[in-house]
This record gives C-alpha cells, sequence and structure tokens, in this order.
C-alpha cells in the first residue's frame, strides 16, 4: 500500500511542481539569450538562502518562487547559469560560466550511443573483429576527465569516450557486458553529436577476440531456488510516520524531503522534538559528489575516475522503485519532477521510498536476582532512492532510529566494469578475472555527504576524539606498584578519551583511525544539558578507506576530496559541491582543497561537515554476473545532546498489539503451526 505526495506547494524549500518546470521551460525557450537549439541541462528549485528561510520562519517573510537552470548553448558552445521567476514568468538573470562543461545528461547519452553506431570507422573495427551486424553492439559514454582527452582533440569541445560491448542480439538489453570489445575507443563532441576520433588498439587475443560465455541474471534466464517461503511486511494500522507535503514527522523526528538532479535526495530542517521543543540537528544533509577512480595502469582503463553527481547527476539517473523489492511494507513514495532537456516536464515516478523497518534488538536487560527481562524491538525509518549510472548501481538510504541517531548507508551493486582478457594467461594484481577472458580492474568508490550542522543553532564548534594511553611513569608498570609513588598510572590499564578543538580548516582535514577508536563532535558551546555538558552530535565512522593514488595523479588533482575523510568549513551559500560546481573535463582543483587554502576559522562558527566515504573493490567471479550488495556506512549520535537515553519510552512488543488489538508473537506463531500441521496432516 502507498499514499500519495500532495500536488501543492506548501514551503519555500518543496521541489519544482511539474507547472513550474513547465513555466521554466517555456521562459527558457522563449529567452532571446540563447539560441533555438540551446539545451537545458537541468531546472530546478533555486533554493532560498539560510538568511531567507530564517526570516520566513522567524516572521513569516514571503520567498518567491525561482528556478535555477544550467543551459548548455551547444552551437555557440557555451554554459549558461539562469534564473527565472515563476510567479512573474520571467528571465531574471543569465550568467555565462566561461569554460564550464555541465554534467552529461541522460537525452546525450542515447544520441551519443546512436551516433557512434552509425560511424563507419566504428563498424569497420566490429567487423574487422568479425561482428557483421553491429547493432548487436551496445555503446557506454564515459566522462573523458582532464589528462586523457587525445591531444589532437580541443579541450574546449564538451567529449564523451565511448567504450563498446556486444550484445547476443539487437533485442538484449546490458548482456553486452559479458562482451567487451577490448580496444576500441570513440571519442564523441556532444556539441556537434558527432565522432571526433576512433582508436582501436585491436583485441588482446587476436584468435579469440571475445570471452566465451554469455552472462544471465534475469528471472526468466536463471534456475531459481524453490526453498524460498514468503516473507512479508504488514502494517494492518498504517504507519508510524505522518507526511504532509515534503514535511514527515516519525518518532519525534522531523525533517523535509528534497530533491535536486546532481543530489537526487536531500533532506531539509533535521531536527527532533525534545518534550515540546523542536530542536535543530541538520539544516541540509545530501550526497554532494562522487569519485570512482580505477586502478589499473592500462590505458584501456586508467582514464576511468566518474563523478558521478558533479559528471552525470546522479538524481537524474534516479529508478522508480518497486514494491515489495526496492522497498517492503508500507511504502509512502515522492516523485522526482526534473526537465528533459528541451525544457519539458519528466516525472520520476516513485523516486524517492519511505518505510518502516525492523532492526531487531533495540535494548535488553535481564536480572538474575529477580529473574525480570525487559527488551524492546528496534524500529527505524528509512528514506531511500537509487540512482542505475552506466554498468553500477547506487542506492542510497538514511536511517533514523529511536535513540536519536542517523545512519547514511550506501549499497553498491549492479554489474563489474569488465574488459576482455586474453585466453590462458592470467592477469595482473589490477585486475581479477569474473568469467573465463573476462577481467575487471580494481578500484574504490568514494561518497562525499555534505552535512550542513545546526547544533540548536548555527554557532557550533567541532573536536576529534580518540584514546590515549596514559603513561606508567618512572616506575613503570608493577602489580605490586606503591600508590604513595607519584605515577599517572599505576596499573598500567589507564586511558582515556582525548579531546581537542579543531580550530581551522587545515587542522579539521583528517583521516580516519579506527585502531585509536577516533570519532569527531560538533558541539553547541552556548548550550548545555543538565550535566552542563555542551550538547552535540558525533561523526563515527564505520569501513572506510584510504585514497590509493599518488598526490600528482589526475584522479586527486580533480576529485581532491577524496584525499581525507573529514572537512569541515564554514558555511557559504556558494560551497556546494566538493569538486567545485562543474568537474566535468576541469583540470582541477576546484572545490573543498581550493576553498580551505584559505584556513578560515571554525570556533563558534555556522559548520558544514563535508564526510569522505570510501569501499574498496577487489573484484572476484562471485560479483559476476550482477554485484551482491556491498555497504557502507556513517552514523551520527547524540552526545549529550539528551539528558538520558531516548529509547526508554519505546513500547515493548506487546504493549503496541494490544493497544491495536493485533495477536501477539506467540499467539500469531501458534496459529501459524497449527495452520502448518493442518497441512502437514493433508498430506
Amino acid at each position: 500500500m502507498a499514499t500519495e505526495a500532495k500536488e501543492t506547494v506548501e514551503h519555500p524549500l518543496d521541489p519544482l511542481l511539474p507547472g513550474e518546470i513547465e513555466i521554466a521551460g517555456k521562459v527558457l525557450r522563449e529567452a532571446s539569450d540563447f539560441t533555438d537549439n540551446a539545451r537545458m541541462v537541468k531546472i530546478e528549485l533555486n533554493e532560498p538562502s539560510k538568511e531567507a528561510l530564517n526570516e520566513y520562519r522567524e516572521n513569516g517573510t514571503k520567498i518567491e518562487r525561482e528556478a535555477f537552470a544550467v543551459i548548455r548553448d551547444s552551437p555557440e558552445r557555451k554554459t549558461y547559469e539562469a534564473v527565472v521567476s515563476l510567479e512573474d514568468e520571467e528571465l531574471t538573470d543569465v550568467e555565462h560560466i566561461d569554460g564550464a562543461q555541465p554534467s552529461i545528461a541522460i537525452q546525450e547519452f542515447i544520441e551519443c550511443e546512436q551516433t557512434v553506431k552509425e560511424n563507419e570507422e566504428w563498424q569497420a573495427a566490429l567487423r574487422d573483429r568479425g561482428v557483421e551486424d553491429t547493432d548487436r553492439a551496445m555503446v557506454d559514454p564515459f566522462s573523458v576527465g582532464y589528462d586523457f582527452i587525445p591531444e589532437d582533440i580541443d579541450r574546449d569541445r564538451r567529449m564523451a569516450h565511448g567504450l563498446s560491448y556486444l550484445r547476443p542480439s539487437e533485442e538484449d538489453g546490458d548482456e553486452g557486458y559479458a562482451k567487451p570489445v577490448h580496444g576500441l575507443h570513440a571519442f564523441v563532441d556532444l556539441d556537434a553529436m558527432e565522432v571526433v576520433k576512433v582508436v582501436d588498439d585491436g583485441p588482446p587475443d587476436e584468435d579469440n577476440i571475445f570471452p566465451p560465455e554469455e552472462m544471465h541474471y534475469r528471472e526468466g534466464e536463471v534456475e531459481l531456488r524453490d526453498d524460498v517461503e514468503p516473507y512479508d511486511v504488514v502494517q494492518p494500522n498504517g504507519p508510524s510516520f505522518d507526511v504532509d507535503g515534503h514535511k514527515v514527522e516519525w518518532q519525534n523526528w522531523e525533517f523535509r524531503v528534497g530533491w535536486t538532479q546532481r543530489e537526487g535526495l536531500v533532506l531539509h530542517n533535521v531536527g527532533y522534538d525534545d518534550n515540546g521543543e523542536f530542536r535543530k540537528i541538520l539544516n541540509r544533509a545530501s550526497l554532494a559528489e562522487m569519485s570512482v577512480p580505477y586502478g589499473s595502469p592500462d590505458r584501456h582503463d586508467r582514464f576511468k575516475n566518474a563523478m558521478d553527481a558533479g559528471e552525470y547527476n546522479i538524481g537524474r539517473m534516479a529508478k522508480s522503485l518497486e514494491k515489495r523489492c526496492d522497498c517492503l511494507g508500507y511504502m509512502h513514495y515522492f516523485d522526482a519532477v526534473m526537465n528533459t532537456m528541451d525544457g519539458d516536464v519528466n516525472v520520476v515516478p516513485n523516486a524517492i521510498c519511505m518505510h518502516e523497518e525492523d532492526y531487531g534488538l533495540l535494548w535488553e536487560r535481564s536480572d538474575w536476582r529477580t529473574e525480570s527481562a525487559e527488551s524492546r524491538r528496534n524500529r527505524r525509518l528509512v528514506v531511500s532512492f537509487i540512482g542505475a549510472v552506466g554498468n553500477y548501481d547506487y542506492a542510497f538510504y538514511w536511517y533514523f532510529y529511536q535513540d536519536g541517531s542517523i545512519q547514511v548507508q550506501v549499497r553498491l551493486t549492479g554489474i563489474d566494469a569488465t574488459a576482455t582478457a586474453a585466453k590462458g594467461k592470467d592477469v595482473t594484481g589490477y585486475d581479477e578475472l569474473l568469467a573465463p577472458q573476462l577481467k575487471s580492474a580494481i578500484h574504490q568508490h568514494f561518497f562525499n555527504f555534505r552535512l550542513d550542522f545546526d547544533i540548536d543553532g548555527t554557532d557550533n564548534n567541532i573536536y576529534e576524539v580518540e584514546n590515549q594511553t596514559v603513561p606508567t611513569g618512572p616506575q613503570g608498570f608493577s602489580p605490586h606498584a606503591d600508590p604513595s609513588v607519584d605515577s599517572p598510572n599505576p596499573g598500567g590499564n589507564a586511558f582515556y578519551a582525548d579531546q581537542r578543538q579543531l580550530e581551522t580548516e587545515q587542522e579539521a582535514q583528517r583521516l580516519i583511525n579506527p585502531l585509536e577508536g577516533r570519532y569527531w563532535k560538533v558541539t553547541n558551546p552556548n548550550k548545555t544539558n543538565k550535566l552542563d555538558k555542551e550538547v552535540g552530535y558525533r561523526i563515527e565512522p564505520h569501513e572506510n578507506v584510504k585514497a590509493a593514488q599518488t598526490d600528482d595523479s589526475s584522479v586527486l588533482r580533480r576529485a581532491g576530496f577524496i584525499d581525507n575523510h573529514l572537512w569541515v568549513t564554514p558555511h557559504d551559500e556558494n560551497e556546494r559541491f566538493p569538486a567545485g560546481d562543474y568537474p566535468n573535463q576541469a583540470e582541477g582543483p576546484q572545490g573543498l582543497p581550493v576553498w580551505t587554502e584559505q584556513n578560515r576559522d571554525l570556533d563558534n562558527e555556522d559548520l558544514v561537515v563535508w564526510y569522505t566515504l570510501g569501499k574498496n573493490h577487489v573484484t572476484r567471479p562471485e560479483d559476476w554476473p550482477v554485484l551482491p550488495v556491498q555497504m557502507a556506512n556513517l552514523k551520527l549520535t547524540p552526545d549529550n545532546f539528551f539528558d538520558q537515553s531516548e529509547a526508554i519510552d519505546v513500547p515493548p512488543e506487546h504493549a503496541i498489539n494490544e493497544g491495536h488489538n493485533i495477536p501477539s508473537r506467540d499467539e500469531f506463531q501458534d496459529e501459524t503451526d497449527e495452520s502448518m500441521q493442518g497441512t502437514a496432516d493433508d498430506d
């Protein structure tokens, strides 16, 4: 069962409605500032400033709705930013962004593939490999980066790098990833939509041009298990959350759901109802950028460093989520309202899924003296979306918990990027075999999350906390140490959580250190709890990985944000994306490495935390043909934000069931057992 979102603007942060996209598209098409063949890469809400939103909340000051657009005027080879007043239906601002290349749009992906497939030189290369029906091929347009654009191609051209694969037939979908057309590269000018250059280095094995095996993963192609019994989540009285437009309330949590084409899901005004007082935690939270650098020195792989948010717009790649598979239980969906490059409306239904999920044990206490026991189930609210970018699928989850914590999780799935290997030849440590003659290179996935903290206000500090061992002093450790001797650690067991403030941007460029239990804490020095401690939230790293590239690499020059797990900056409305506003074909550095050279003060400031979450991927045959989900996590937990555990008042399951006349788990199990016994007797 699902509910529907209201089609009205109830708050200045509500994403654009279809009608507003139509207005903006019409205004932009009719504007004399652009040629007739100008393309609208994106049209989305021009988000109000933090100052304007504060005025709106405190005084009810009206905020006019505006659309922000990025336009690529292909005939002029120029990129523009524009602002449209939706109330007045007029263009209010246009700015030419010199040298900027917008992200590659879906329409360009489609046209690029067709352009390559119509190219005679590319067709000849396939025929040289014994392929007569060239329509069987599929072409993935890849971002070209900067250093790996061929020298004879003007860097000012808007380029894509086409990689080819061979499908079993024209009607097949992505099965071509089993048979890469190794060594064949097509460079396409997306403005002119023409192939500029074809490079053919030939296959690695002239006698065995393609890997021998096909790939099969669809329901009708594989023999399915027959020992899986039905499992369902039933909420007969509906969910525990309330939705009003884009505002969500659940278990004392309150936030607004937003959307941009670049970031996908955005959360605004995240806060907690603490005994009737709304306490703000995050002003805005989103995925800000991605980087997926590949580790093979082979020329057919070393150019790969996709920045899927800035170069492709991960939100634009969102899929329509399905009941029972992508989400399970009682779902509420939010649509993603976007635009085509012609300025028309493009709606992805059910792009965001929200539902509740059982998460095992919340807390337990058993007393051996009285033989009493208390336990609570852990329920969490899930808000998610999934983006399919080429061969990979990325699922992004924001979890809200009953103890006041928030978890960010990324799940990686889809199909590994593949290449052909020579028959009978083992591959190096840069690659691993997935199947006979089919290899995939080692690579890393980095996700940078922009977390605009407002812990009970905008004046915050950040601290690094980690274990500190206490020295034993001159006499050293002894089980018979004389306590009268002056030693800070006479038993050798003492350690403490050392806390130091990160006062400048340079100090706040940090890596995780799980061996020392390192975490970070954002606090409000102007507000304390009942223990007179500064209220705050911890940033608790889970698994992560260090960027493995050299400092002078194109990867770190263009995506320098991956060089640290933690960055902190003072809030600036113009600093939204850690690799810069336009990373596509940019040389770098841009974004965080440049901004933080100012080494601005972080003491008692409006802080933005940028956390880079990394995942190493050494491929294996168990990844093939579809990668089982790999997970990466980050958690935000309250630290002196509350006066005691927020999970104490969660009712036990029997109290929930009795309150709604629902059979207990034991009663339900008894009924199930009787039903199964009857079935057994019948058999």
